[in-house]
């Protein structure tokens, strides 16, 4: 495993690039291979399940709660925690999205304290964290410097929604200088020759847009999941997880029996909106509705 972590991104993700330990006649380069993503997928793989991939956005309403939030859909079941990044023009996500994200920035949720939640996460979990989040802010703030605060933060993986990876040479770089990885979007209308180009540059899994348009919960999940899990698979040999539109137990054990992971965040987000200025009612009513969320997927054995 450290041997094709090191050839892939020419380091282990998540980890510094090697220790040498002196004195010793000759100096020996000791790696450690961890790479949280990975495990969580296999840890699920090996429970013959599908992974379960949580959003929420960071801050949202504020950050205590937010954090509160955090912890408990760790402590109900979520395996991989993907935290949005509060910005002002969040093209890809619908409404209840969108107003999460207001909330937080009008709690005063800045960069520094985004990287100040993953941080208090890592205190007491080793959950995958990962930013969904957008090119302007992490351009805005100096690439190269952004990505490097995203790992000392304790995230794994960037997944920048507005980047498309013909133009993501220099994000790729600075993230495998820094042993983030980079999750890349398919969506049902993405042409073969491109997953082709997505195939290069995704490292961690593929994130399988199940529906054209943005975020937010849908009575019915799209007819054709399993086919494009099936066609990204021949292309990308990476875990490929689902996502926009899966809001109930019913649907996530369908997309667990399809993919290697299953993502839900509106889902989660309206727990929130629905309970806002009462923290123990959030936070309890978040827990349930994981909890409620991951039993889908006892049983189910993810496509492969």
């Amino acid at each position: 495993m450290a041997n094709v972590a090191l050839a892939r991104y020419g380091c282990i993700p998540g980890w510094p690039r090697a220790f040498v330990f002196p004195p010793l006649a000759s100096p020996v380069l000791f790696l450690i291979s961890m790479d949280r993503i990975a495990d969580a997928f296999q840890r699920a793989r090996d429970e013959g399940r599908a992974c379960f991939i949580a959003y929420l956005c960071a801050g949202d309403p504020d950050f205590d709660t937010s954090l509160a939030c955090c912890r408990t859909l760790i402590e109900n079941g979520v395996d991989l925690l993907e935290l949005g990044v509060p910005f002002s023009d969040p093209l890809a996500d619908g409404l209840t999205n969108q107003l999460a994200a207001q909330r937080a920035l009008e709690g005063g949720m800045i960069a520094g304290r985004v990287f100040e939640l993953a941080r208090e996460i890592r205190k007491f979990s080793e959950v995958p964290l990962v930013f969904y989040t957008y090119y302007n802010l992490a351009f805005a703030n100096g690439l190269r410097d952004y990505v490097h605060k995203v790992h000392e933060a304790g995230v794994d993986g960037m997944l920048t929604l507005d980047l498309p990876p013909e133009e993501a040479d220099e994000m790729l770089e600075y993230c495998r200088e820094a042993g983030v990885q980079n999750i890349f979007i398919v969506a049902p209308t993405t042409p073969e020759r491109r997953i082709q180009t997505i195939a290069r540059a995704a490292t961690g899994f593929v994130y399988y847009v199940s529906r054209e348009g943005v975020t937010g919960v849908r009575d019915q999940l799209a007819d054709n999941i399993a086919d494009a899990v099936t066609g990204i698979k021949q292309s990308i040999d990476l875990p490929v997880a689902v996502g926009f539109g899966i809001s109930t137990r019913d649907q996530v054990r369908q997309v667990g029996a399809m993919a290697d992971g299953v993502i839900v965040g509106s889902a989660l987000v309206n727990c929130i909106r629905d309970n806002l200025g009462n923290r123990s009612a959030i936070v309890e009513a978040l827990g349930a509705k994981a909890k409620d969320l991951v039993a889908g997927l006892r049983g189910t054995a993810p496509a492969r």
